[in-house]
């Protein structure tokens, strides 16, 4: 299973040039059966990552377009009537897949956004008083664009604790750029890629990633952070029980992709800010990035 991981690493690789970093952190996401939201420029290849971790997992990719005229049913499915047969007939929406793309998800108005709330909570889909489950693994990659504000609607708080992580992929390096300009000869692209891991083999490293033993110490000290942004004097909203949840099973991933079956401080210290900052609000102007960097510098590692 190591050698299969190390394998989508070098597929993703091939189509994303000198982005390891945030690679390994969608892929904490993914393993801890959680889902990603990047916070990026246009034009930085999140669509390009979206797709080619798809055919690496040899899974189903839909991507959905957020606009202000976007519908609940266009994103979840809908019910038709068939006349052959008389009766209505389920027309599954795009949620219905493995990796699911929302581009510019805070274009879409918040009755579609919260149409969404409870797929990637609950891993279904209810319509007509009837719940029909997503496929197994389901992972929602949502994008938005954070300098353009003009004819968006921010995400609410319930929204954004959905996401296990919030990370951006930033401008390449001139190397790096450089580099994606010599690859323009011989460009590769998602389906160029060959699939190195089945789905069941995906779900079964899920499983195995929650099996890394988190010592009490380590559970505590995660507690100590997220409780510490509670009270803290510039935060209007601190991090919920289910940002612990996501907190714990990210560390757990973490370790599994750095090849332990134990948990250290530092992975809870590198994963602090892309799990726990989106979930704060800061209060007069402060942002929330800073503020865990200060928590991890105060509160006490065991």
């Amino acid at each position: 299973m190591r050698d299969r991981i190390d394998q989508i690493v070098q597929n993703l690789n091939k189509t994303i040039v000198g982005k390891e970093d945030p690679i390994r952190l969608v892929l904490v996401a993914l393993l801890s059966g959680g889902h990603v939201l990047l916070e990026d420029v246009p034009g930085v290849g999140k669509t390009l990552l979206a797709k080619s971790l798809a055919r690496c997992i040899d899974g189903k990719f839909q991507r959905v377009q957020c606009t202000p005229d976007l519908l609940p049913s266009d994103v979840t499915g809908t019910n038709i009537w068939n006349p052959s047969s008389g009766a209505f007939q389920f027309m599954p929406g795009p949620v219905f897949a493995n990796i699911l793309l929302t581009d510019e998800i805070n274009r879409a108005t918040p009755r579609t956004q919260s149409a969404l709330l409870e797929v990637m909570a609950e891993h279904q889909v209810t319509l007509d008083g009837v719940s029909r489950p997503v496929p197994d693994p389901f992972f929602v990659i949502a994008t938005q664009n954070p300098v353009e504000y003009q004819g968006t609607f921010p995400l609410p708080e319930a929204q954004m604790d959905r996401f296990a992580l919030s990370l951006s992929l930033g401008y390449p390096t001139a190397a790096e750029e450089l580099k994606m300009l010599h690859n323009l000869g011989q460009p590769v692209k998602p389906a160029d890629l060959q699939p190195c891991i089945t789905l069941d083999e995906m779900h079964s490293l899920q499983q195995q990633c929650q099996q890394v033993k988190v010592e009490e110490s380590v559970q505590q000290y995660m507690i100590n952070l997220v409780r510490a942004t509670r009270v803290h004097e510039d935060v209007a909203l601190g991090v919920s029980p289910r940002g612990t949840v996501a907190l714990y099973r990210a560390v757990q991933a973490l370790a599994f992709l750095e090849d332990r079956n134990y948990t250290l401080p530092d992975d809870v210290k590198a994963l602090a800010i892309p799990v726990l900052a989106h979930r704060v609000i800061a209060s007069g102007g402060h942002k929330s990035e800073p503020i865990i960097a200060q928590l991890l510098d105060t509160v006490a590692v065991p």
